[in-house]
């Protein structure tokens, strides 16, 4: 995929770099459309090691990529952690495992296939947090595309493609509940911007933070009120610990970024190899490319000729 709609070359280096673990992976990246230099490279460290490594998934920066520094080549991790191989039998990835590996090859790609020089707008770097999930969420939308699923999607035994039958419901569920999801997203958004913007604790009426959650979900959540002693504020971390104050309506709007620009592809035709081609190049040489250094609006009007709708997002959720 990355090799079809970017024009890089992805190819294993295994004994060239020094690993932790005898299943991590390396890679390197090569421009397949230029001169064929050595790009990138990133490390992948695919399966769950409960023993010592923590759960969920992430991508992190190994080499930055620093013309003052001398450093051309960016580094990535990719880590997830996916079931491991048992005996003979290899890792059978759950579709859940192969749209997160998607999730971080997109940041990683970002990181890797970065122009920018400067180390601290290079890649990830200096880019606005309502948009650092773009590339990431950007990739996931391949993992419905059929012909790009029954590419690997085979029997590790029999070699036959996976059933139509159960593709359609992977599709299926996608749109399950999505109405309810988007809702609730809307109001963890809303009600941690009312919290981090206009709410004083010392305000006239008394008005406490679950007075706040209780006013916001009414607008949002009427089917499904908290109970007048839920408390769930107080372990919603992501919003007080996590890194998402006053940014938690980011995860829904790299949601409309991400499906508008899949839109992009969808409007050329996803059957259309060479006009697919030609806008993956444009997504390589905008959003994979200008970092940190120019504003995401800019660096997604470059790509797209405008702002993102929510017109492309509200279709692939099956609510349009």
């Amino acid at each position: 995929l990355v090799e079809r709609i970017f024009g890089k070359e992805v190819n294993p280096a295994d004994g060239d770099a020094d690993v932790w673990n005898k299943d991590v992976r390396f890679f390197h990246i090569y421009d397949k459309e230029g001169n064929g230099e050595h790009i990138a490279s990133f490390y992948l460290d695919p399966y769950s090691r409960p023993a010592d490594k923590r759960g969920g998934a992430w991508m992190d920066v190994c080499i930055n990529k620093s013309e003052a520094c001398g450093r051309n080549v960016p580094v990535a991790y990719l880590t997830c952690n996916g079931r491991n191989p048992v005996g003979d039998v290899p890792s059978l990835m759950s579709f859940n495992e192969v749209t997160t590996l998607a999730h971080e090859l997109g940041h990683g790609l970002q990181h890797m296939l970065t122009k920018a020089t400067v180390g601290d707008v290079a890649g990830i770097n200096g880019v606005e947090w309502d948009a650092v999930e773009l590339p990431s969420q950007f990739m996931e939308n391949w993992c419905y595309h059929k012909p790009t699923v029954y590419g690997f999607a085979k029997h590790y035994k029999t070699n036959e493609p996976l059933p139509e039958e159960m593709f359609n419901k992977l599709k299926l569920q996608k749109t399950f509940n999505a109405g309810m999801m988007t809702m609730r997203q809307i109001y963890f958004g809303q009600m941690d911007m009312e919290l981090h913007s206009s709410y004083d604790p010392g305000n006239d009426k008394g008005e406490t933070i679950f007075d706040v959650q209780h006013r916001v979900a009414k607008m949002y959540s009427p089917h499904l009120l908290p109970m007048e002693w839920d408390r769930f504020l107080c372990s919603f971390s992501h919003i007080f610990a996590g890194g998402y104050s006053a940014g938690y309506y980011s995860y829904l709007w790299a949601e409309v970024m991400s499906a508008d620009a899949f839109c992009a592809f969808e409007d050329v035709g996803l059957d259309k190899e060479d006009e697919v081609q030609k806008v993956g190049r444009s997504f390589r040489d905008t959003v994979l490319s200008l970092g940190g250094g120019v504003h995401p609006s800019d660096v997604y009007r470059r790509f797209r000729g405008r702002d993102p709708t929510p017109e492309a997002l509200l279709r692939h959720k099956g609510l349009s």
